[in-house]
């Protein structure tokens, strides 16, 4: 009787007496998809039967890759199409880094934070393939991973304006001619965000009555805070020489530094010290050693704003009680102004919040004296 000669099939592996596929990906395609072999149960443990449905699986697979590998454009020469190399397009983390740079904000240690957080999390989902391989199965992914956990809505959107964005500039950069699949996303049912609610006057008296009565570096940041709507960044990373004491009005000037950028380009700022804040700064830069404001949440490397915030909250509900943050400073501060009739354009300007209309980018701004006139009606007595 003579033997049938055993069917060679090198791309079948056998684990735990199941058959599985296993197939090197070309290296020409290897950035595409996002990984160098594809591994596939095939749900049997008969070896013809894995020889069948894998000898289909292979030829569809080598199929679609030479499509990919020898795809010639309608306006590109076939010879020129078999000269070439094949584009490069960035894998999405590579993507997410080249992003980050082209910015400028690198040295911005909170962007680079997020931006890569929201790059993991995709590439954790999908892998990390070449940004023209993400599908839109890979973005819906994405968005019902953010709502299973409990995203709010905003936050959802903001993670798709991040991923967009890098996407959008990868395929400008590397000529990639598809849609973006992140684009135009129904974010769904996700929770509303909660608004963070101001705090009252008479809190505000009690916390900064605490800061007086204990007198160290904690309670000068918040009394800093308290009197002037500053973000917890922009305060924590001052400098010494962003103080100015000795002027007619005492002010401090909110400036980018190379350990703490500002939020935006109209963040940055002078606001008059009046009340608790004025008194804040004149112990904080007394005490200080270093050139740093508050050199225990800072160093000349970065800011550490959010260990300040996780200390400063915590102190917060111990004085007044669950529901406020070091940010809710700022929704008071800007009620208080408003309580005072100050123009709605010299709170956006103290604040560092974005002003509408063409007509504010004229001019020098508000001048120190008009904005002191205003945030001195706000100070607080104890």
């Amino acid at each position: 009787m003579i033997q049938m000669t055993k069917i060679n099939a090198p791309y079948l592996l056998k684990r735990n007496g199941m058959f599985h596929l296993h197939k090197r990906v070309p290296k020409q395609l290897i950035r595409h998809y996002g990984k160098q072999f594809i591994r596939k149960s095939l749900r049997t443990s008969d070896r013809k039967e894995a020889i069948r449905v894998a000898s289909n699986l292979v030829a569809a697979m080598e199929k679609e890759w030479n499509e990919q590998i020898l795809s010639i454009t309608p306006d590109t020469s076939v010879f020129t199409t078999l000269e070439k190399q094949i584009p490069s397009v960035p894998l999405l983390s590579e993507a997410g880094r080249f992003y980050v740079e082209m910015k400028g904000r690198a040295k911005d240690k909170r962007f680079v934070r997020y931006t890569s957080r929201v790059v993991s999390e995709i590439i954790g989902l999908a892998g990390d393939k070449s940004v023209s391989a993400y599908t839109r199965h890979d973005a819906l992914a994405f968005r019902d991973a953010l709502l299973d956990r409990g995203s709010a809505n905003a936050t959802v959107k903001r993670n798709f304006e991040c991923i967009r964005a890098i996407w959008n500039f990868a395929a400008r950069e590397h000529g990639v001619d598809v849609t973006n699949p992140f684009a135009n996303m129904n974010y769904g049912n996700g929770i509303h965000s909660v608004k963070r609610q101001p705090i009252k006057i008479a809190d505000i008296r009690t916390i900064q009555r605490n800061c007086f009565e204990i007198d160290d570096e904690i309670r000068w940041l918040v009394a800093l805070l308290s009197d002037t709507g500053l973000r917890l960044s922009e305060a924590a990373g001052a400098s010494i020489s962003d103080v100015f004491l000795d002027q007619k009005v005492p002010f401090i000037r909110v400036r980018p530094h190379r350990w703490r950028q500002l939020k935006t380009a109209g963040s940055e700022r002078e606001v008059p010290l009046v009340g608790a804040a004025l008194w804040a700064v004149k112990q904080a830069k007394n005490s200080s050693e270093s050139k740093l404001l508050f050199p225990r949440y800072c160093c000349e490397r970065l800011c550490k704003s959010d260990y300040a915030s996780n200390t400063l909250n915590k102190w917060l509900r111990k004085i007044i009680g669950e529901g406020f943050v070091v940010h809710s400073f700022r929704h008071s501060f800007r009620d208080r102004l408003r309580d005072v009739n100050c123009p709605s354009d010299i709170i956006d300007e103290l604040g560092g919040w974005k002003t509408h209309g063409i007509g504010v980018s004229y001019g020098l701004g508000h001048s120190m004296e008009n904005k002191f006139a205003f945030i001195s009606r706000v100070k607080l007595t104890f």
